[in-house]
Order: structure tokens, then C-alpha cells, then sequence
């Protein structure tokens, strides 16, 4: 693989300095940087590759994008100085004339912290995974150890189409379904928007976005998950952020823990945006229970595996001091225009 990244590198290189305009420089950075670029694809396919190797790979990547990056912004300089210089030279300007205004527009909170979570992930060598939003109940509860009788399943609680059909109100239902369908190593995220019958107010919404992460291997711990999610934390939100775990209860997880990290504003001493208490809850998480892997196909006597997963609201509310997440919805561009 890395022979593919450098001949990707020297190959980029090379037609970026030879593109004679701007829209051959666009059409280039979608092949290299775009969504189903190149290098996004070799971060996609790093599943294959064994855990010595994922972050090698996926740091030689990122360095490599990050050249490509630069080679593309200095060209989109130079592009526009000599199309500035060419209208001065061809153009009669009439400077008493009023100009237009140009309202620009910005990616959305909720946005920016699903791309920064992904972009932290598959530097890790996760790849990322997607599924319907209108799930069947058995991907969304029964794999997951949720029986038909468990609270989580009342009407009062999940939007049902039919008694089989419903709206995802978590988006481990598509690490069921990767589970199902790929043997093990596992290593993703899920994000995607999901849904619950919760009224709205400043800190509730049906309609809210979840990033959830799964690995499944051989020799699995919690150390693991812990490591892992301090490095999350600490790339997020902060070098200095701390992590804890308090006991909690998850049917898909055991032991199950809710997850803290060190308030970020006040680092730990309190302060009004953790309430005083210098901890902010942040996701649950826990080791995957061996119901969960049996009805995915999985023997738990071979692969143990690890879950997480938070809500996107809650972290760009605190990594942007929101306090009413009624706001993130609301699409006033007042509001907007700030990030």
C-alpha cells in the first residue's frame, strides 16, 4: 500500500502542476480529496490491513493529503492572481458603481463535528459505516439483546411505521448489520441522524445525530476502549482533556460505563458550563455483550469486542458553548453565521 500512496502522491503532484485552470484544479482535488477520492478510499480499505500496520498507513495518508491540500491552495492562488490581473488589464471597472453584496454561506455545527470525528477515526483505521434510517426492529433491538418486552420498545418511546418497521432511534443497528454480514476484524463508525419520541426542549429533540463506534477481535479489553477514547477526547477537545468511566447499564454492553471527560473550559475546576461539578458526560460505552455477537454470527469464545457512542448535538453544544440545542434546528442565520 504504501508503493499506491506514493504513486498516488507523485502522480497528483504532477497533474496539479500541469492543470491550466481552475476547473481542472477542482475536478483534480475531487479525484484525490473528494469523498470517493483516492486517498479517502485507501482510508476506507484499511480494514484489511493488521492493527501494526492501520496507523503507519493511515498517518502516511493524512501527510500525503495534507500535501496535496497545500499544492491545491497555492495553485487556487496563483489561478486567481492571474485571472485579478487579467480583468485589470481587459476590464474598465466603474468604481462609483455599488457592488454587490455576497452573503457566504459555512458548513453547519453538527457538520463540522461529524467531519472532524470521522477525520480523527480513520486516522485510527477505522472505516466508516452507514445503513437505513427506516430500520427493521430486529437489526435495531433484538441483535442488540433488547427484547420484545424491554422499555427501550415502547410505543411511547420509538416511532413505529409498523410493529416490524420503525424509525432508527440508535445507529448501532448498522454495526448489527456489519456484524452480520463481515467477519471479524470489525473496526468502525456509524454515523447517521436517529430518531425518539422526546418532547422538545434545550437539551431533547426527536430528531437528533449519533456517531457510534464498534471493534471486534481476538483479545478485546477495556483497556482498549479506554485508550481509544481518550485519544478521541484528547484530539476533539483537547490535549489536556481527562476521561472516566462510572458503572452504568446497556442490554448491548457488559460492564456497561457512561463516559466523562474533564470540562474543557474550566479544566476540571468547575464552572457554569459543567455545572460546577469540572465533569461533562459524554457518551456510553461499554464491552459488547456476548448475546449481541451470537446473534450477529459471532462466537464470543473466540472475539470479544468493544462499543461507544454519543450524540452529535451534545459535543458540538459543548465544543461551541450552545446551551439550547433547539438553536442547532432552527436555521437562523444569525445563529449560523457564528461558526
Amino acid at each position: 500500500m504504501k508503493e499506491k500512496i506514493a504513486k498516488i502522491k507523485e502522480t497528483s503532484i504532477k497533474e496539479i502542476e500541469e492543470c491550466k485552470n481552475q476547473k481542472e484544479l477542482n475536478d483534480l482535488k475531487v479525484k484525490y480529496l473528494g469523498k470517493k477520492g483516492e486517498l479517502t478510499l485507501l482510508l476506507r480499505g484499511m480494514g484489511a490491513l493488521t492493527p501494526e500496520e492501520r496507523p503507519i498507513i493511515g498517518s502516511l495518508v493524512n501527510k500525503v493529503r495534507d500535501e496535496i491540500n497545500n499544492l491545491v491552495e497555492e495553485k487556487e492562488v496563483k489561478f486567481k492572481k492571474e485571472e485579478l490581473q487579467r480583468k485589470l488589464e481587459t476590464e474598465n471597472i466603474d468604481i462609483t458603481e455599488p457592488s454587490k453584496k455576497i452573503n457566504l454561506g459555512s458548513l453547519h455545527p453538527i457538520t463540522q463535528v461529524i467531519q472532524e470525528v470521522e477525520e480523527t477515526f480513520l486516522g485510527m483505521g477505522y472505516e466508516i459505516a452507514d445503513g437505513p434510517e427506516v430500520e427493521k426492529a430486529i437489526y435495531n433491538f433484538d441483535k442488540l439483546n433488547t427484547p420484545p418486552d424491554h422499555p427501550a420498545r415502547d410505543i411511547q418511546d420509538t416511532f413505529y411505521i409498523t410493529d416490524n418497521i420503525i424509525l432508527r432511534s440508535q445507529t448501532s443497528s448498522v454495526q448489527a448489520r456489519v456484524m452480520e454480514e463481515k467477519k471479524p476484524p470489525i473496526k468502525i463508525i456509524c454515523p447517521g441522524a436517529v430518531y425518539r419520541s422526546d418532547s422538545v426542549d434545550a437539551t431533547h429533540s426527536p430528531v437528533f445525530h449519533q456517531i457510534e463506534g464498534l471493534v471486534i477481535d481476538k483479545n478485546i479489553s477495556m483497556t482498549d476502549l479506554k485508550g481509544t477514547l481518550e485519544m478521541f477526547a484528547k484530539k476533539c477537545l483537547g490535549e489536556n482533556t481527562k476521561i472516566r468511566f462510572r458503572p452504568h447499564h446497556f442490554p448491548f454492553t457488559e460492564p456497561s460505563a457512561e463516559a466523562d471527560v474533564s470540562c474543557f473550559v474550566c479544566g476540571g475546576k468547575g464552572c457554569k458550563v459543567c455545572k460546577g461539578e469540572g465533569w461533562i458526560e459524554l457518551l456510553g460505552c461499554g464491552m459488547v455483550h456476548p448475546n449481541v455477537l451470537k446473534n450477529c454470527g459471532i462466537d464470543p469464545e473466540e472475539y470479544s469486542g468493544f462499543a461507544f457512542g454519543f450524540g452529535v448535538e451534545r459535543i458540538a453544544m459543548a465544543k461551541f458553548g450552545i446551551e439550547d440545542m433547539r438553536l442547532l434546528f432552527e436555521n437562523d442565520v444569525r445563529f449560523l453565521k457564528q461558526f
